[in-house]
């Protein structure tokens, strides 16, 4: 397949996830087209959404959390994600099993005990029952006074282990800058269900439409499957994809959505866990190895916002001032062009 090489890789990933080219109608048909956006930075993935749609309004992807289209839970990695409300059900048994067997290991290590985080889930189930919504602090409140659960971090693991056994989820706007726990049986009442292989194959089939070019070790640790299952789900999603010469997997109608696009080569400015440096386990197609510590400094994990030209990240951006005197300060790499 030559002509899928005929583009730059970083340019055919922007197109399939519509940071170029024609934007998603809405901020869930965004979603569903990346099937997972990383979201521990909340700020960060409200914009990376509301940039992949046509109003390129944070307020409208809100909205979509409030009206149960969109939530916000553990699906893999042990890692926050904004996924379809729908999709979660079949998402959560593929690749929480390894998540959940480490935070059972980590527990023992910091002595929370299983049948605290057991009661703790009981708990959580009736006070949030009959469309019950809490904030975290709310929620934690309401186990340390059952005598359960007091310490910050273990919060957050209670939190984060209920979620992938599919009791709660971040649901609706609690504030400006919080989501309320919701129970995600009644949040989203009707979910799409889907038998494991089916499932699989599915998620390999949006990975790849969504964020290809990629490869299948892309797609592995997107997920954090196990190999026999990453196996599974991409030779079942093969029949909807096409490969280039490098093996690399994409939707066919990708290059035509890149060629669609007016100015393909204009500048971009990415929230700092945007899934164009997120969503794959190598990035030598879009960032020169010696840069890789200026997006995260010291490997702390913290993504910093990036500039982006010419499908390549060329530089690391933030805001500067207030009010009037607000703008975007830009730190680009050296022999950057335009720089």
């Amino acid at each position: 397949m030559n002509s899928v090489r005929a583009n730059s890789v970083g340019m055919l990933r922007l197109a399939a996830l519509r940071l170029v080219g024609p934007p998603c109608t809405t901020p869930a048909e965004a979603v569903g087209v990346l099937g997972a956006a990383q979201g521990q930075d909340l700020p960060g993935v409200l914009a990376s959404i509301a940039m992949r749609t046509a109003s390129g309004d944070v307020d409208e992807v809100r909205r979509a959390f409030d009206d149960g289209e969109i939530v916000r839970s553990w699906p893999m990695r042990r890692t926050l994600h904004v996924v379809p409300a729908r999709d979660l059900a079949w998402m959560l048994p593929l690749a929480t099993a390894r998540p959940l067997a480490e935070a059972a290991k980590r527990r023992t290590q910091f002595g929370l005990a299983d049948e605290a985080v057991e009661r703790a889930g009981e708990v959580a189930l009736e006070v949030l029952a009959g469309g019950g919504r809490l904030t975290r602090a709310e929620l934690a409140q309401r186990w340390a006074d059952a005598g359960l659960i007091r310490e910050s971090a273990h919060v957050t693991h209670t939190i984060s282990v209920l979620a992938m056994h599919g009791v709660l989820a971040y649901g609706p706007f609690a504030t400006a800058k919080e989501q309320a726990l919701v129970r995600l049986d009644e949040w989203v009442p009707e979910p799409r269900r889907l038998a494991r292989e089916d499932a699989l194959v599915e998620w390999a089939r949006i990975y790849f439409a969504g964020h290809g070019p990629a490869r299948r070790q892309d797609f592995a640790r997107w997920t954090g499957l196990p190999a026999a299952d990453v196996r599974t789900a991409v030779e079942g999603a093969r029949e909807h994809l096409v490969t280039d010469d490098d093996g690399l997997l994409l939707d066919p109608a990708t290059p035509e959505r890149l060629a669609a696009v007016y100015d393909p080569g204009a500048e971009l400015l990415l929230p700092g866990f945007d899934e164009f440096v997120l969503g794959y386990g190598e990035r030598a197609e879009i960032l020169d190895a010696e840069h890789a510590d200026r997006i995260v400094p010291g490997g702390n994990g913290v993504f910093r916002p990036t500039v982006v030209r010419d499908g390549r990240v060329v530089g690391c951006w933030k805001w500067t001032g207030s009010g009037k005197n607000r703008r975007v300060e830009r730190e680009l790499f050296a022999h950057t062009p335009g720089s």
